[in-house]
């Protein structure tokens, strides 16, 4: 899940429980939107990513690199406190937002296009929620 500096949900892709998350770094960034509210075009992929050390591949920090974006990314093996988590909290709390509609906690749903909808429509409300707390 890739999400924006409030918290919300720009891109969700759903793969199976023995998959590697690393796997679908690349097509998450590829399907994110354009950005826009700024003054000019809009941009096409963010400035930097933030990652967790499951993450930590010098294959995909070069990729990530050749399409422009800058990776900061936990190293394994270092100790904590990088400094990564005033970061990452933004998107732990993303997941507790989720986790709050009980049909996305487990997944007891065979078919992922069902599941895939229901990450969406569950997404869908987040941002309503949101919408409706700023007014």
């Amino acid at each position: 899940m890739i999400t924006d500096a409030a918290g919300t949900p720009l891109a969700v892709t759903l793969t199976g429980g023995h998959r590697n998350d690393v796997t679908q770094l690349l097509p998450l960034v590829e399907a994110i939107p354009p950005i826009r509210g700024l003054v000019g075009r809009p941009l096409r992929r963010p400035r930097r990513i933030y990652a967790d050390r499951g993450y930590d591949h010098d294959k995909y920090r070069r990729l990530l690199r050749q399409r422009g974006i800058t990776p900061v990314i936990a190293r394994r093996g270092t100790a904590h406190g990088s400094g990564l988590g005033t970061k990452r909290w933004v998107v732990e709390r993303t997941f507790a937002w989720l986790h709050a509609f009980k049909r996305l906690r487990t997944r007891s749903e065979r078919r992922a296009d069902v599941h895939q909808a229901m990450l969406s429509l569950a997404c869908a409300v987040i941002c309503l929620r949101k919408l409706l707390a700023s007014f």
